[in-house]
């Protein structure tokens, strides 16, 4: 009975695998491309600095923003990380882990010309991460874990507790956007049309005259000053 019962928690453990650790791809991942080796950030730059960016820590196969660092070095050596390359319709999937009261985002379609846009953000929506409970923005409508950042409400009861790791997806594709978390559709909604003008038009991105227009653009990891940790990260052209 014991032999049998040690047998089935290790199978068990195969199929969950363990939650520390960052995973790699397999066979149900056919067509994805990872866009971090685990081991360096090539691929990756800060917004409008190709040389910056030593806030960003690749530690055990993870991203992360070591905000004591940026703090010790007076602000410097952080900033949005986003990819060398753009891309127009994709599924973007990572894991990110938020610290307590911390802030983060996953930003998508942002244009670098720092010459017109001083931030990511100003161009490129945003699926939120963050600590819903600690931070002040988990108060605020649209600005919680896995809403489209003061554009579209989230479903809600899907994040996990802070500190543990979630799965975000962003699937955008010819006119229409999901996002998903741990599995479920947090958000089903369309870009690029009247919907989406109306969104803009009743959020503070208002005023950003670029925001939402582009719909091929990178991808940036947000530095809102706070530890955040992503893993696994790869797309899929669609």
């Amino acid at each position: 009975m014991q032999t049998l019962l040690l047998a089935s928690l290790v199978s068990l453990s195969l199929l969950v695998g363990n939650p520390d650790k960052p995973t790699t791809l397999n066979q149900t991942e056919k067509g994805f491309k990872s866009l971090f080796d685990g081991k360096t950030s090539k691929g990756w730059h800060v917004y409008g600095n190709k040389s910056g960016g030593e806030a960003w820590k690749v530690e055990d196969g993870v991203l992360h923003l070591d905000a004591a660092y940026k703090k010790a070095n007076k602000g410097n050596g952080g900033g949005d990380l986003i990819t060398d390359a753009a891309y127009e319709n994709f599924h973007l999937k990572m894991e990110w882990k938020i610290s307590p009261n911390g802030n983060s985002g996953i930003i998508f379609y942002a244009q670098e010309d720092t010459a017109k846009y001083k931030e990511s953000w100003w161009t490129g929506p945003e699926m939120q991460v963050l600590d819903n409970d600690g931070h002040s923005d988990g108060k605020i409508i649209k600005h919680r874990a896995g809403n489209l950042y003061d554009l579209v409400e989230g479903k809600e009861g899907v994040v996990k507790p802070v500190g543990e790791w979630n799965l975000a997806e962003v699937i955008s594709n010819k006119g229409k956007l999901e996002l998903l978390l741990n599995g479920v559709v947090v958000v089903s909604t369309t870009y690029g049309d009247e919907n989406w003008k109306n969104l803009i038009a009743g959020s503070k991105f208002k005023t950003k005259p670029d925001f939402g227009k582009l719909f091929k653009g990178h991808i940036a990891l947000q530095d809102h000053g706070n530890d955040v940790y992503f893993r696994n990260i790869r797309i899929k052209q669609l």
